[in-house]
C-alpha cells in the first residue's frame, strides 16, 4: 500500500533541539515537596501537577522581551515565559542544566525533560544529528543515562515527566532502506529500553516519542509503528512508569482539525490519521493489542494555524506558525492526557544557510522562514511571528 515517503523522511529528519547551554541566574522559588514524590503512572498525573516554566526558556523569552522590533507585543511576549516547556537534555554536557533547573520547582509542578541523545541521532536528519557515534552505545548509558539517573535518585521529591528519544523508533518504521537507520537501528533499540528501565523511578512518568499523524498515522505504518514501540516497552521488563506516547513534538499537526489539513491530497486515502486527535485514537488501540501503555501527551506549542505546508513532510521552522492551546490536562479525550509544550517555541529547527555543513533542504523550502539559524539557535524574528499568530492569543 501507498504511503508518503517524503513525510516519512522529512518528519524523521524533524529539527528537535534543545535550548542553549547558556547557564542563567537561579530565581529563589519553594522547591520540591517535603517527602518523596510517587506518581502512579496508570493514572493522569497531568490532573495533579502543572508543567514547569523551567528558567532556561524562561530566560531566552525574557531576553527575547527587551529585543522585540515591535513594543505593543511586550506584555504578551512576557506571559509566555510563564507557560510550562519541557528541558531539551541534547547532550552529555546539557545535562548540567538539571540541577539549576530543580532549584524552583514547587511540589504542585512537573519539571518535563525531553531524553534525546541516541547514538546516530535522527538517522534521516542533516539539521539534528546529535553528538554520539553508531555503536557508541556504551556512552550512551554510562555518560549520559545513568548521570541522569544519579540526578534524578538525588531529588525524589520533585515529580519528572520525560520524552523519551525523539524520532528515533519511528524512524526505523518508516525509514528501514536508509544505509544510516539500519545502522542504528540496534543502537536505537537498545538504547531506548536502557533508558526505559534506568529511569524506572516512582517520581518519573514517561512518554515515548511516537511521531504524528503524518509519520506513523498512514494505514500501513500503525500497526507495524505500535509494535516498534512496544518491543522496547517490553525489552525493558515492561516499566511501570511508562505511561505510553508523547506525539508531535516539534510538529505541526492540529489536534481535532476536520477534515484534515492534507484531506484533498492525492494520497489522502492511505491515511485517516488527518489530525492528532485521530491519531492518538487509532495508534493508542493499537498499542494497546501490541501490550503496551496508550496514554498520550501532545506537543501544541506552535500548532496554531493550519494550511501553512505544502505538504505533511516539510517540518522546518514552517512561516506563518503561532503558538498553540497552552499546557492543559483538558484535552477532550480519556487517552489524551494532557497538551504540553515540547519544543521551546522560538528555538530554531535548522539552518537556512545552504552553506553550513547541517544544512537541510527542508530549512530552504518555499513554506520554510528565511532566514534561520542553527537548530536550537534563538530566531528572533520567529519567535515574534509566534506571538503574533498564537491561538488563542496572549
Amino acid at each position: 500500500m501507498k504511503f508518503s515517503q517524503s513525510a516519512a523522511l522529512a518528519f524523521a529528519a524533524s529539527a528537535l533541539a534543545a535550548p542553549s547551554t547558556t547557564t542563567h541566574q537561579k530565581p529563589a522559588r519553594a522547591v520540591g515537596c517535603a517527602s518523596a514524590v510517587t506518581l502512579d503512572a496508570s493514572t493522569n498525573v497531568w490532573k495533579k501537577y502543572k508543567l514547569h516554566a523551567n528558567q532556561f526558556y524562561r530566560k531566552e523569552v525574557e531576553a527575547a522581551v527587551g529585543q522585540l522590533s515591535d513594543s505593543s507585543l511586550s506584555s504578551a511576549a512576557k506571559k509566555v515565559a510563564d507557560v510550562g516547556s519541557f528541558l531539551w537534555l541534547d547532550t552529555i554536557e546539557n545535562i548540567g542544566k538539571l540541577e539549576p533547573a530543580l532549584e524552583d520547582v514547587p511540589c504542585e509542578n512537573i519539571l518535563g525533560l525531553v531524553i534525546y541523545d541516541l547514538p546516530g541521532r535522527d538517522c534521516a536528519a542533516k539539521a539534528s544529528n546529535g553528538e554520539l557515534k553508531v555503536g557508541e552505545i556504551s556512552k550512551y548509558k554510562t555518560e549520559y543515562i545513568d548521570k541522569i539517573v544519579t540526578i534524578l535518585k538525588a531529588h525524589p521529591n520533585t515529580a519528572f515527566a520525560l520524552v523519551i528519544e525523539p524520532d528515533s523508533l519511528p524512524n526505523l518504521v518508516t525509514n528501514s532502506d536508509l544505509t544510516t537507520c539500519q545502522n542504528s537501528a540496534a543502537g536505537y533499540r537498545d538504547g531506548v529500553a536502557y533508558a526505559l528501565k534506568q529511569l524506572n523511578l516512582p517520581n518519573v512518568v514517561m512518554y515515548i516519542d511516537a511521531g504524528h499523524g503524518g509519520w506513523l498515522g498512514w494505514d500501513a505504518n500503525l500497526k507495524p509503528g505500535a509494535q516498534e514501540l512496544a518491543k522496547a516497552y517490553k525489552a525493558a521488563g515492561s516499566p511501570k512508569q511508562v505511561r505510553g506516547i508523547a506525539t508531535n513534538v516539534a510538529g505541526w499537526n492540529q489536534w481535532d482539525l476536520s477534515p484534515g489539513e492534507f484531506s484533498k491530497a492525492s494520497d489522502a486515502k492511505y491515511n485517516s490519521c488527518q489530525n492528532e486527535k485521530t491519531y492518538v485514537t487509532k495508534f493508542g488501540a493499537e498499542l494497546k493489542s501490541a501490550g503496551m501503555p496508550n496514554h498520550a501527551i501532545v506537543d501544541t506549542g506552535r500548532n496554531a494555524v493550519s494550511g501553512l505546508r505544502l505538504e505533511w513532510g516539510d517540518w522546518c521552522n514552517v512561516n506563518g506558525a503561532g503558538f498553540g492551546a497552552r499546557p492543559t490536562s483538558e484535552t477532550g479525550l480519556d487517552l489524551a492526557d494532557a497538551f504540553v509544550w515540547v519544543k521551546p517555541g522560538g528555538e530554531s529547527d535548522g539552518t537556512s544557510d545552504t552553506s553550513a555543513n547541517r544544512y537541510d533542504s527542508f530549512c530552504g523550502k518555499e513554506d520554510a522562514f528565511k532566514p534561520s539559524p542553527e537548530a536550537g539557535t534563538w530566531n528572533q524574528e520567529y519567535f515574534e511571528m509566534l506571538l503574533k499568530n498564537a491561538k488563542p492569543a496572549f
